[in-house]
This record gives C-alpha cells, sequence and structure tokens, in this order.
C-alpha cells in the first residue's frame, strides 16, 4: 500500500511539472505574439504551435481565450513595472533624479527588438470601446505606475504631487506610442526635455506659497 501511495504521489508531482511547464511555454509564446501580431489577429492554433502543446491543453489550463489574455496582460504588467521601478530607483539620489530617469529607461526600452509597445494599450485599442474588462486591467496597472511617480513628485516637493503624476504619464503614453510608429527611441529625448520643463514649475508654487507667508508674517 505504502509502494501504491508513493507511486501516486510521484505521478502527481510529474502532471504537476509538465502542466506548469506547459503553462508558462504557453503564457511566452501568446505573449509573445499577442504583442507582435495583436491579439485578434492571434489565435489558438498559432499559441500552441509556438508553445508545443495540444489544443486541450491551452483549454484545461486557461479555460479560454480571454482567459488566457487576461494572464498575459496580468503577467506582462507585474514584470514592467518591477523593471520600471527598479530603473528608475536603482542607482539612489533624490526624488527629482529618480525621476529624470523615467525617459532613459524607456529610451533602453523601446530600442529593444522585441519592443511592440504598451500590451495595455494595444489591448483597449483593438478591442470594442465598451470592452471593459481590458480598460480594468490596464487601470489597474496605470495606478500602480502612477502612485509611485506621485509619491516621487511629493517628495520632490511639489505642490500638486498627482497633477504632476498625471502630466508625466501622459508623455511616459505618448512616447511609447510615438516609438511605437516611428520606430525611433529618441522620442523618450524628447519626451525627457518635456518632462524636465514641468518639474521648476511644479516647485515654484510651493516656493510662492512660502514667499506670501512669510510677507504675512513681517
Amino acid at each position: 500500500m505504502a509502494k501504491a501511495g508513493k507511486s501516486v504521489a510521484r505521478k502527481k508531482s510529474i502532471a504537476a511539472s509538465d502542466d506548469e511547464s506547459a503553462h508558462n511555454r504557453l503564457l511566452s509564446a501568446a505573449t509573445h505574439l499577442f504583442c507582435k501580431n495583436g491579439i485578434n489577429a492571434t489565435g489558438i492554433d498559432a499559441i500552441i504551435d509556438e508553445a508545443g502543446t495540444a489544443k486541450t491543453t491551452l483549454y484545461k489550463l486557461f479555460g479560454s481565450k480571454t482567459n488566457l489574455v487576461h494572464a498575459v496582460l496580468e503577467s506582462e504588467g507585474k514584470q514592467w513595472r518591477e523593471w520600471f521601478i527598479a530603473a528608475i530607483e536603482q542607482g539612489g539620489g533624490d526624488a527629482e533624479t529618480k525621476l529624470t530617469r523615467i525617459f532613459p529607461a524607456l529610451k533602453s526600452w523601446f530600442g529593444e527588438e522585441r519592443f511592440y509597445g504598451c500590451p495595455f494599450i494595444n489591448a483597449v485599442g483593438e478591442h470594442d470601446k465598451d470592452a471593459k474588462q481590458f480598460r480594468a486591467i490596464a487601470m489597474k496597472h496605470k495606478k500602480v505606475v502612477l502612485a509611485h511617480i506621485e509619491k516621487l513628485a511629493g517628495e520632490m516637493g511639489a505642490t500638486e504631487p498627482e497633477t504632476l503624476a498625471h502630466q508625466l504619464a501622459l508623455l511616459i503614453d505618448g512616447a511609447i506610442v510615438a516609438a511605437l510608429v516611428s520606430r525611433n527611441p529618441g522620442v523618450a529625448d524628447t519626451a525627457g526635455l518635456a518632462a524636465c520643463s514641468l518639474f521648476e514649475p511644479a516647485k515654484k508654487k510651493l516656493k510662492r506659497a512660502g514667499a506670501a507667508a512669510q510677507l504675512v508674517a513681517v
């Protein structure tokens, strides 16, 4: 009985390992194909062909193509956020220094062979505008990015860190789209110059308020 129990446990372990391997291959293949060719243009057959799995395996692990798309967006978002935050935090420095690292980091990303733009912008753009599911995932991703930028903007001394964060986010999104269309990583430099021009005005409001308070005190 003990040997039989061990045999069953071993078979379950192997099956779980096989599922994990297939899951990772399918996720990797879908990520590459969705980002390169688009979600609607990528069929299930293309995904399982690249992943080297059976169609039944895909449906067993993800249930549907829509669920696979969600899994890809969640995975891509997590990886991108971790990379982005690490890129601007690496090397330390004050908050303004970290904010100025945003666009050099993006330029590096734009220059990669597998740069296909933002998967969230692409997903929302190629689906019906009433498709709330993709917009919800995109907004969840953007909230995390915005929160980190807003925190740094506040530490820098911006009087309205939320506003500055949204301004920088618009420049980020614009640069991503411009780089995808033009295939020119240098658009990040232009966006970076525009971003830096926002820093001093954002802090001057604080200085002007301080000066006015001093005059009142006198």
